[in-house]
């Protein structure tokens, strides 16, 4: 056993070290390749090309040269730039834009007068002498992606669930499938990673916005863990510029402290950081706008870009015009599909995850998920939408099981159906208790046609104008049934009614 066990260790350390050469090795082909990479750069191109040469900058460079490249990259508002705050008290953190007259006394009036507000406010300026203490470690400074004509420089999306790691190995290859370029950077915290997608020069915001949530889609239809919340995460977070505001801001990496801990660094394909830093950014290739476009035109061809449906304010349209129904339109899935897909109906539809293709979860995911027209609504009056969900998706997963609402029942009907598959539900539902009701009303012709239509179906809603007789026609409902019955209201005065 002794003997065995000795084995057993000289093995493990003989892999060990051989995992070891392999990290080396593989650290060592990748700084060779982008010297390669950016040597090629340095050849004369085809004439249909500017001749353009990139200098190389490693990490032994001037310090001017790497803020140069630096701010080439991270390239946003250079009017002003937000800073990270720590409260000494309460040890609260946050960003905020710089103003030069901040906290001089007869100048400033925080905080009775909001800084927004106060005509004596100063913003100071992106300078280099700021990024040169950024790096060093002195202040933490992020950027304001969005430009005052609504273009920007580059894209960037968050990942900082648990799983971030899978999340963008998963986005990292729909992005390689495509040929875009990324760089992905492990957050400050270091428990989550930013994905930059660098642009050779100003595109509308709106165009960056699209291809990032193009390609959030498609990750999804391979990975359904993505959480919807990912339309949040894109950095610019709208198309336009809020009244008043900035837009949303990033933090920006390579700062000095948390570099010493790994973190606020650019990873390759292992979640490594690169040996050399500045020598990786002095190879990151860049999109221009007709790239970005073609992407998006070709996608637009065959599919929408978020691929959930927009739904609807109140200013939109009536409650008694929208149509009874709403009917997807859905397209066979390119996966291996089961022959039967079982589902059991109960407070909500479950359906077991285990041995189902990603494509089709995250297809049952959308079912009950649509785009929020509070935040196009707020978009278009150029008001904040950091607190406003782009997507409002109603789907969990609880335990092993994806669940949606109950009223995704005919959709997902239709999805099974589009894909040759069967449905098979299992009905937990309870069905309530036996209970006599008498109805001593009358009804009207437009509630009798109503109910005609209601008794037909076991869940829906029943949308009319004040003075139709919705309660009347319910109460008649629940004597028809002849169920016990939970009725819930919102008003003081609609439960006296009821009543």
């Amino acid at each position: 056993m002794v003997h065995e066990r000795d084995n057993i260790i000289e093995a493990i350390r003989q892999i060990e070290s051989r995992l070891s050469e392999i990290d080396s090795e593989r650290q060592r082909l990748s700084d060779d390749l982008a010297k390669l990479r950016l040597l090629i750069e340095e050849l004369p191109q085809s004439s249909s090309y500017p001749d353009q040469s990139v200098s190389i900058i490693d990490s032994q460079s001037p310090l001017d040269e790497k803020i140069k490249l630096f701010r080439s990259l991270f390239r946003g508002r250079e009017d002003v730039y937000p800073k990270l705050w720590i409260s000494k008290k309460t040890g609260a953190k946050g960003y905020s834009p710089v103003c030069e007259n901040e906290w001089i006394n007869g100048v400033c009036k925080k905080p009775t007068i909001k800084c927004g507000s106060c005509d004596n406010r100063k913003l100071s300026p992106l300078s280099d002498d700021v990024i040169r203490r950024h790096l060093d470690g002195v202040i933490t400074i992020g950027i304001y992606p969005m430009m005052q004509d609504e273009t920007c420089w580059f894209l960037a999306i968050d990942f900082d669930k648990q799983t971030w790691k899978e999340d963008v190995n998963a986005f990292i290859e729909i992005c390689n499938q495509q040929n875009i370029p990324v760089s992905l950077e492990r957050s400050r915290s270091g428990n989550g990673a930013h994905i930059w997608i660098f642009f050779s020069e100003s595109i509308p915001s709106s165009l960056a916005r699209q291809l990032g949530s193009y390609l959030i889609s498609e990750t999804m239809a391979n990975r359904h863990e993505i959480d919807m919340k990912s339309y949040d995460r894109l950095f610019p977070n709208q198309d336009t510029l809020p009244k008043g505001g900035f837009g949303n801001l990033i933090a920006l990496p390579l700062q000095k402290i948390p570099m010493a801990k790994g973190d606020s660094v650019f990873l390759y394909d292992n979640l490594h950081p690169y040996a050399d830093q500045w020598l990786y950014l002095s190879g990151v290739k860049k999109m221009n706008c007709r790239e970005v476009e073609a992407i998006i035109n070709e996608a637009m061809k065959s599919k929408d870009i978020i691929g959930v449906s927009m739904g609807q304010t109140d200013d939109d349209i009536k409650p008694w015009e929208k149509p009874l129904s709403y009917n997807q339109k859905f397209e066979k899935l390119s996966c291996t599909l089961p022959a039967e897909l079982p589902a059991i109906i109960a407070n909500r539809i479950y359906i077991k995850k285990k041995g189902l293709p990603s494509p089709l979860l995250n297809k049952i995911k959308r079912l009950a998920a649509f785009q929020n027209p509070e935040f196009y609504k707020k978009q278009s009056m150029r008001l904040s939408t950091a607190l406003t969900p782009r997507v409002i998706c109603c789907a969990e997963t609880i335990d092993d099981y994806m669940t949606i609402p109950r009223g995704c029942l005919e959709d997902l009907k239709e999805l099974c159906s589009v894909n040759n598959t069967s449905l098979s539900i299992d009905d937990k539902r309870f069905a309530g208790e036996l209970t006599k009701f008498n109805f001593h009303g009358e009804l009207s012709e437009i509630q009798k046609k109503a109910v005609e239509k209601l008794m037909k179906y076991d869940h829906g809603i029943f949308v009319a104008p004040p003075g139709i007789g919705k309660t009347v026609v319910g109460i008649h409902m629940i004597a028809a049934r002849g169920r016990n019955t939970l009725v819930l209201v919102h008003r003081k005065p609609l439960f006296e009614q009821w009543r």
